[in-house]
C-alpha cells in the first residue's frame, strides 16, 4: 500500500526531497520488507506515470534493487522486468532512457547476456553499442576495484575473477554485434594453466558452467592425469591392460590394444566412456608409439568410438587430431589415418575438422603433413560437399598456405582441392583467386576443365554429418556456397547522402565508390542494408547527365551480378526503372541497359524478370528503338530460360507490336515470337493466343503459320472489320482504343453466334440510347464466360493490368446502355458520379439484370477503388449497401470469381487514410457475410492481415474481433486464425498491437482460458501483454455483470446438449446461413441457369432442432461437436428410412453424397 504513494510523491521537484524518497525505497528494500517481484505491477504503473521524473527515478532505483541482489533472485524476475526496460527504451525523455539502459546493464551483470539475447535482436545498432559500453565500463570497474588486494595466496581466485570479467565483457560485445563469441571463450580457457589439480578442476567446472549458459560445446578439453584416467576407467578396461599398454616390449603392447579393442566393442554404453578411452589412448601408448602395427590399431580403435558413439565430443577431435595428422604423413599408416579423419567428419562435421587441421598443417614442420592433409581434404569435400564448409576460410587456406609452398607436391595437392571446389561452386570462385601468379591460374584452368561445374548434381553428398556442426552450416548457410560479404558496414549515410548531391562530379564518385565496395568484396555481396543503396541509385536513373546515368546502370548490374538470386526481393523493383532507359534515343543509352539486364538475369534469371518486361514493352515511352532492342535481348535469351513456358506471358505483348508502326519493332517481335514457337511448338503458342481479338489474332496465325489457330478466321476478320464502323462519333471521339478493342470483341461474338449479335450491336451504337432502350442488355450474357476470361489472383490484391482494364471496357459498353457506359467509363469524376445515380435508380426494378451483370459492376467498382478521386468513392459507397442489401433480399450469393474479383481491393483499400471512407468500408465488409459465407470471407481478411499498410491491418484485426464477438470463434474457422492475430502483437506499430490485444481479449471472452490453446507460441513479452488484457477484461466483464470469461460459450453448448441446436441459433453463436432447399424459380431468360446456382431461400431455424436430413447435413458442417451429434442423429434415421423400396428420398440422398461424404 505504501510503495506506489512514495513512487508517485517521486514528482516532486525538490532535489532535497527526491533524494530522501530514494533512500527510503533503497531502505525498504535492503531491509526485506519486499522483493522486486512482489512489487512487478507497482512498477509497471509507475514507469508509465506522465511525469517523466517519476518514470527515470523508478527504474534507477530499480536498478539499485538489481545491484544489491542475488543471482537466484534476478534470475526469477528478468523476465518481468527486462520487457518494461525494452519498452522504457522508446521513451521520448533522455533521462528515462538512460535509467532503463542502466536496468539492463544490472541484469547483464548480475545473469549474464543469455536473458537478454531475444530482447536485444530488436535493438537498432546504435543501442546495442551503447548497451555493450554501459556492460563493458562496468566490467571495467569491477576489474580496477578488484585488483587492488590481491595477496600471492589468492592469485589464483582473483586471476580467475579477471578472466571471468573479461570474458563476460567479451560475450556481451559479441552477442550485442551478433557473433558468437567462441574465440573469447577459447582465450579464456588458454589464459594459464593452473599449477594444481584442484585449481584445473575448478577452472575446468567453471569453464563448462560458462559454455553451457551459451549453449556452445567446450572444445578445448581440460587437462586431467594419467591416474585419474585409470581410476575413472575401471570399470570398463581391466587393470592389466593397462599396465601391459605401459609396456616397453612393443609385442606387449600390441597385445593390450588388440585386448582393448574387443573390450571396446563389446561395451553396451560407449558413450559414456567414449572421451576417456580416447584420453587412455592419447596417454598410452599415444601418439608418440614407434611401432607401426600399434599405431594401426590405435588408430582403428579411435575409428571405431567415432564412428558408433550417438555424439562424439569435439574435444576428442582436438586431443587426437594433431597425431592422427601426423600419421596421415606416413605412408605405412596413411589409410587408417584418412578413415579415421572421415570418421571425425561424419561425427562432428567437416567444417569443425577442417579448421583445427588448418592450423596444424600451417604450422607443422613436416611439408608431408601439410601436402598429404590437403589431399585428404580433396576426398573429404568429394564425400560431404561444401554446405558445411566455411568456404572463405578454405580459400584463403589455399591462397596463403598451399599456393605459396615451396614444394611442387603441395602446391599440385592444392590447385586438385581449389579444382573440387570449382565442381561445386562453379566459375565464381575464380573471382576470389584473381591476385594468383599467372603460372598457377594457368593450371587452375586446366585443373577446372577437370572438375567442370555440376551445380545442383554435385550438391547431394555421398556422406553424412550425424550431428550437423550448426555454426559451421550457418556461416557457410549460402545456397550457392562460395561466401558472400556483408557490405551493410560500408553504405554510409555520407555515401548515399553523395549519391544526391547537386555536385554532378560527387554523385559520379559516390557511384564509384560503390562499384569499388563491389569488387573489393570478390563480387560477391549479402543484400543486408542494400535497400537504402538501391533507392539512392534509383534517382540517379532520371539524373539530368547522361554519362551519370550510364555509370549507375553499369554499377547496377554489378550489384545485381554480386548479390545473386536475392537481388529480386532487395532491390524494390528498380528494374522497371532501369528498363525505362531502353526509351532513350542515345544507342549507347540503350546499350548500358542491356548490358545491365546481362547482369541481371545471370543473377536472377529471365523468368522474375517477365513481368517488368511485360510492362516495358507496353509503356509507349519506351519508344520503337527501345522495343526493338529488348525484342532482340528476349530472343537471345529466351532459348536459355529453364522453364521456356515461363516466357509464354510476352506473347500477348509481342502480338501487339506485331502492328506497330515501325517495321523494325515488328520483324524483332516477330522473331522473337519465331523463338518461342520453335522451343514451345505450336500447341503451345496457339493455346496461349487464342484469347486475342481477332485482327490481331488473324496476323499472328498468318505470319507464324499457326495451323491449330488458323482456320476460320479469314471470314471473322472481315466481319470485325464491318462491325468497327457500327460505333458513334461520340464514342470514338471518347477513346479510339478502347472501342477498336470493342469491335474486335464483338467480332469474336459473332463468330461464334452469328448475325444477330451483330444487328444488336448496330441498334447500340446508331440510335438514340436514353430514349429507346433499356439500360442493360443482358440478351447474349455469357456470365460464366466472363468469369473464365477474367484471371484474377484469389485471396490477394494486385492492380488491374492494362488488358484487363481493356476487357472491362468492352464488356461495359456491350451490356450497358452507352449513355450509361460513356458516362461510366469519362474522366471526369461528376459525369462518373452521374452515371452511379442512373444505376441507383434502376437498382429496384432491374436487379435480375443488375444480378446477372455483377460481375463487370464490381471489376468497375475495383476501379474507382483504384483511384484517388474522394467524392467518387464516396458515392460508390453509398451505393453499394443499397446493391448487397438487394442481392441479400433476393438471397443471392457471390460466386467465387465475383468475390476474388471484389474481396482483396476492398480489404485492402480498407485502411484509406480517409476516416470516413474507412468507416464505410468497414460496414461493407461486416455487410459481404449476407451474400458470402464468413467461412469463405475469413481467407481474404487473413491476407489482409499481412499487408504492407498498417491502417489495413488495424482494420482487419478489428473485423475479426467483431466476427469473434458476433458469431462466435468456432465459426468460420475464426479459432484456427487466431495465431495470426497473435503474431501481431509483436509489431512495432503500437495501433497495430493495441488493435490485436482487443481482438483477443475478445476472443478470451468468449474461449475463457481456452484461448491459450488457439494462439500459437508467443514470446514472453507477448504473453505478458496478453495476459495484462485479459485481466483487464474480466474485470470490465465483472463490472458489467456479464458474467466470467467463456461462461456464455459453456453454457450455449449445455444447452445444445439438452435442447439441440435452436439455442445456438437464437444465441448467435451460428451465423444465419443458406440452407440446401428447393430453387426458387424465377424468369431470368437467358441468365436463369446461372442464377438458380446461387439464389436459395432463407429458412428461419426450428424450435426443435434439425426438421429433415438437409438442415441436418448444414448443421454437421459447421463442425460444432455439440450441434454436430444431434444433425448425425437425424441423417442417420433419415438413411434407415432410404432403405424402404418405395421411399424416393433415396433419389434425393443420391443427389447430395458428395456433402453426405465430407
Amino acid at each position: 500500500m505504501l510503495l506506489p504513494v512514495l513512487l508517485e510523491k517521486l514528482k516532486e521537484k525538490k532535489p532535497t526531497m527526491t533524494e530522501a524518497l530514494s533512500q527510503t525505497l533503497q531502505a525498504m528494500h535492503k531491509s526485506g520488507c519486499f522483493t522486486l517481484i512482489d512489487v512487478i505491477e507497482d512498477v509497471r504503473a509507475a514507469v508509465k506515470n506522465k511525469v517523466p521524473l517519476v518514470r527515470s527515478l523508478t527504474l534507477t532505483w530499480v536498478a539499485f534493487c538489481i545491484e544489491t541482489s542475488n543471482k537466484a533472485t534476478v534470475l526469477k524476475l528478468h523476465k518481468e522486468y527486462v520487457p518494461i526496460c525494452m519498452e522504457c527504451l522508446n521513451d521520448g525523455t533522455p533521462e528515462v532512457r538512460d535509467a532503463s539502459f542502466s536496468v539492463l546493464t544490472a541484469i547483464a551483470k548480475m545473469v549474464g547476456m543469455k536473458p537478454l539475447e531475444r530482447s536485444l535482436e530488436k535493438l537498432d545498432d546504435v543501442r546495442k553499442k551503447k548497451l555493450s559500453d554501459m556492460i563493458g565500463s562496468s566490467s571495467d570497474s569491477v576489474l580496477s576495484s578488484g585488483t587492488a588486494p590481491i595477496t600471492t595466496s589468492g592469485a589464483a581466485t582473483s586471476a580467475r575473477g579477471v578472466a571471468d570479467s573479461m570474458s563476460m565483457k567479451r560475450s556481451a560485445a559479441s552477442m550485442l554485434s551478433g557473433k558468437k563469441p567462441v574465440q573469447a571463450a577459447a582465450a579464456t580457457k588458454k589464459s594459464g594453466p593452473s599449477k594444481s589439480t584442484a585449481a584445473k578442476k575448478t577452472d575446468g567446472g567453471s569453464q563448462s558452467k560458462a559454455s553451457a549458459a551459451l549453449e556452445i560445446e567446450d572444445v578445448e578439453p581440460a587437462e586431467m592425469s594419467f591416474e585419474e584416467i585409470e581410476e575413472r576407467l575401471k570399470s570398463v578396461v581391466k587393470a592389466e591392460t593397462i599396465s601391459q599398454l605401459k609396456s616397453s616390449v612393443w609385442k606387449e603392447r600390441l597385445e593390450a590394444i588388440g585386448v582393448l579393442k574387443q573390450e571396446v566393442e563389446n561395451l553396451t554404453e560407449l558413450d559414456k566412456s567414449a572421451e576417456l578411452l580416447i584420453r587412455l589412448l592419447c596417454a598410452v601408448p599415444g601418439w608418440s608409439e614407434k611401432n607401426v602395427q600399434v599405431q594401426q590399431q590405435v588408430i582403428e580403435v579411435n575409428t571405431y568410438i567415432a564412428s558408433t558413439v550417438n555424439k562424439f565430443p569435439k574435444r576428442c577431435v582436438v586431443l587426437c587430431l594433431l597425431g592422427v595428422s601426423e600419421r596421415v604423413a606416413d605412408i605405412k599408416t596413411r589409410t587408417s589415418a584418412m578413415k579415421c579423419l572421415t570418421a571425425f567428419c561424419e561425427a562432428v562435421g567437416p567444417g569443425f575438422v577442417f579448421e583445427r587441421l588448418y592450423k596444424i598443417m600451417k604450422e607443422h614442420k613436416n611439408p608431408k603433413v601439410l601436402s598429404e592433409g590437403i589431399l585428404w581434404m580433396v576426398s573429404a569435400v568429394e564425400d560431404f560437399g561444401i554446405s558445411n564448409l566455411k568456404l572463405k576460410d578454405m580459400i584463403d587456406f589455399c591462397k596463403d598456405t598451399g599456393l605459396q609452398s615451396s614444394a611442387a607436391v603441395t602446391r599440385n595437392a592444392t590447385i586438385k582441392l581449389i579444382g573440387m571446389l570449382h565442381k561445386f561452386v562453379g566459375p565464381d570462385i575464380k573471382g576470389f583467386l584473381s591476385d594468383v601468379k599467372p603460372a598457377l591460374l594457368s593450371a587452375l584452368d586446366t585443373e577446372y576443365e577437370k572438375n567442370p561445374f555440376e551445380g545442383a548434381a554435385a550438391a547431394a553428398p555421398k556422406r553424412t554429418v550425424r550431428v550437423l556442426d550448426t555454426a559451421s552450416s550457418v556461416s557457410a548457410g549460402l545456397f550457392d556456397g562460395l561466401p558472400r560479404e556483408d557490405i551493410s558496414a560500408k553504405i554510409t549515410p555520407t555515401l548515399l547522402k553523395n549519391l544526391g548531391s547537386p555536385d554532378w562530379k560527387v554523385r559520379l564518385e559516390s557511384i564509384d565508390a560503390v562499384t569499388k565496395i563491389v569488387e573489393e568484396a570478390n563480387k560477391r555481396i549479402q543484400p543486408t542494408g542494400t535497400a537504402d543503396l538501391f533507392s539512392a541509385l534509383r534517382g540517379r536513373l532520371y539524373d539530368s547527365n547522361k554519362n551519370l546515368v550510364m555509370a549507375t546502370l553499369s554499377t547496377i548490374g554489378g550489384l545485381a551480378y554480386a548479390m545473386g538470386p536475392s537481388v529480386e526481393k532487395s532491390s524494390k523493383g528498380i528494374l522497371a526503372d532501369v528498363l525505362k532507359c531502353l526509351g532513350d534515343n542515345k544507342k549507347h543509352m540503350r546499350e548500358c541497359t542491356l548490358t545491365a539486364l546481362d547482369s541481371w538475369i545471370a543473377a536472377a534469371q529471365l523468368d522474375k524478370m517477365v513481368p517488368y518486361i511485360i510492362v516495358s514493352l507496353g509503356d509507349q515511352k519506351t519508344g520503337s528503338e527501345g522495343r526493338k532492342d529488348l525484342f532482340d535481348w528476349l530472343s537471345k535469351h529466351v532459348s536459355k530460360m529453364s522453364d521456356p513456358s515461363e516466357a509464354l506471358p510476352l506473347l500477348k505483348p509481342s502480338a501487339s507490336s506485331l502492328m506497330d508502326k515501325s517495321s523494325e519493332v515488328r520483324k524483332a517481335a516477330e522473331s522473337f515470337m519465331n523463338e518461342i514457337l520453335r522451343i514451345c511448338g505450336q500447341e503451345v503458342v496457339g493455346r496461349n493466343l487464342k484469347d486475342l481479338p481477332s485482327p490481331t489474332l488473324a496476323i499472328v496465325s498468318e505470319r507464324l503459320k499457326l495451323s491449330t489457330v488458323h482456320e476460320g478466321f479469314s471470314e471473322s476478320v472481315k466481319m470485325v472489320t464491318t462491325s468497327m464502323s457500327l460505333p458513334s462519333k461520340a464514342g470514338l471521339k471518347n477513346n479510339k482504343h478502347g472501342l477498336n478493342d470493342r469491335g474486335s470483341n464483338v467480332g469474336k461474338l459473332v463468330s461464334q453466334r452469328g448475325l444477330p449479335a451483330r444487328a444488336s450491336v448496330t441498334m447500340v451504337s446508331t440510335q438514340d440510347p436514353a430514349q429507346s432502350q433499356a439500360l442493360f442488355n443482358i440478351k447474349d450474357s455469357n456470365k460464366e464466360e466472363r468469369e473464365r476470361r477474367v484471371l484474377v489472383r484469389k485471396f490477394k490484391f494486385e492492380e488491374p493490368r492494362r488488358e484487363q482494364i481493356d476487357e472491362l471496357k468492352i464488356d461495359l459498353f456491350k451490356h450497358f446502355r452507352e449513355d450509361v457506359s460513356l458516362r461510366l467509363w469519362n474522366s471526369d469524376f461528376k459525369r462518373q458520379i452521374d452515371g452511379i445515380e442512373l444505376l441507383q435508380k434502376a437498382l429496384p426494378s432491374s436487379w435480375k439484370e443488375v444480378i446477372e451483370l455483377l460481375d463487370i459492376l464490381l471489376r468497375w467498382f475495383v476501379l474507382r477503388f483504384c483511384e484517388s478521386n474522394t467524392t467518387c468513392l464516396l458515392k460508390v459507397l453509398d451505393f453499394l449497401p443499397e446493391l448487397f442489401d438487394i442481392l441479400k433480399d433476393q438471397s443471392y450469393m457471390l460466386t467465387e470469381a465475383e468475390a476474388a474479383i471484389f474481396l482483396p481491393c476492398l480489404i485492402e483499400k480498407s485502411g484509406h487514410n480517409i476516416e470516413k471512407v474507412r468507416e464505410k468500408m468497414g460496414e461493407l465488409i461486416k455487410q459481404m457475410i449476407n451474400i458470402y459465407s464468413l467461412p469463405k470471407l475469413i481467407p481474404y481478411i487473413l491476407e489482409g492481415l499481412r499487408s504492407k499498410n498498417n491502417r489495413t491491418r488495424i482494420e482487419c484485426v478489428d473485423i475479426v474481433g467483431y466476427f469473434i464477438d458476433h458469431h462466435g470463434t468456432e465459426v468460420g474457422g475464426l479459432m484456427k486464425n487466431l495465431p495470426s492475430v497473435a503474431a501481431l502483437t509483436a509489431e512495432r506499430d503500437g495501433e497495430i498491437r493495441k488493435a490485436a490485444l482487443n481482438t483477443l481479449a475478445t476472443a478470451y471472452k468468449n474461449l475463457g482460458d481456452d484461448v491459450w490453446r488457439y494462439v500459437g507460441k508467443l514470446s514472453d513479452a507477448q504473453r505478458s501483454m496478453l495476459d495484462d488484457r485479459f485481466k483487464w477484461k474480466a474485470r470490465e466483464m465483472d463490472k458489467r455483470r456479464e458474467g466470467r470469461p467463456g461462461d456464455a460459450r459453456a453454457a450455449l453448448r449445455r444447452s445444445v446438449r439438452e435442447n439441440g441446436s435452436d439455442i445456438a441459433e437464437q444465441s448467435g453463436e451460428v451465423v444465419s446461413r443458406p440452407v440446401a432447399g428447393s430453387m426458387i424459380s424465377r424468369d431470368f431468360g437467358y441468365a436463369d441457369a446461372h442464377m438458380d446456382r446461387h439464389m436459395v431461400p432463407r429458412q428461419i431455424p426450428s424450435t426443435s432442432g434439425p426438421v429433415d436430413w438437409r438442415e441436418a447435413l448444414e448443421i454437421v458442417a459447421l463442425g460444432l461437436p455439440e450441434q454436430s451429434v444431434e444433425g448425425m442423429k437425424v441423417i442417420c434415421h433419415e438413411l434407415t428410412q432410404a432403405a424402404d423400396p418405395e421411399s424416393t428420398l433415396l433419389e434425393d440422398l443420391i443427389k447430395e453424397a458428395e456433402n453426405l461424404q465430407f
